[in-house]
């Protein structure tokens, strides 16, 4: 499975962007996709999961109520609108996905449950 992410940018606070993740390969075993990020210096955290076949997505408290991930399962992409963006959501964004838990996977928010990541994309909101 390859992971394509796109979307980012510069923008200032209070600004709204749309990261958007495509899968692309062997696809069949999908069942979902998340969005971590990483800041400078810091760890990857979990910022949102979703399952295709419905239920909420799973939502990082601090971005609960800002950020909405959408997915659409037979194109094998998400979209993370992302609004009132905040100084500490600067981050490179990664999307990711697992094949081990087949039918049974769930929105996770472990960063070690997923195999597969994109490339990234940096988002910088400035102040």
């Amino acid at each position: 499975v390859q992971l394509q992410a796109s979307g980012g940018g510069l923008v200032q606070v209070g600004d709204s962007l749309t990261l958007s993740c495509a899968a692309s390969g062997r696809t069949d075993g999908m069942y979902g996709m998340g969005w971590f990020r990483q800041a400078p210096g810091e760890d990857i955290k979990f910022v949102a999961a979703i399952r295709w076949s419905g239920g909420s997505p799973n939502y990082e408290s601090s971005v609960r109520g800002r950020f909405t991930l959408s997915g659409d399962r037979g194109k094998r992409m998400t979209n993370l609108q992302m609004n009132n963006l905040r100084p500490d959501d600067t981050a490179v964004y990664y999307c990711a996905t697992s094949l081990r838990f087949g039918a049974s996977w769930y929105p996770s928010g472990v960063r070690d449950e997923y195999e597969y990541w994109g490339q990234g994309t940096q988002v910088t909101v400035s102040s």
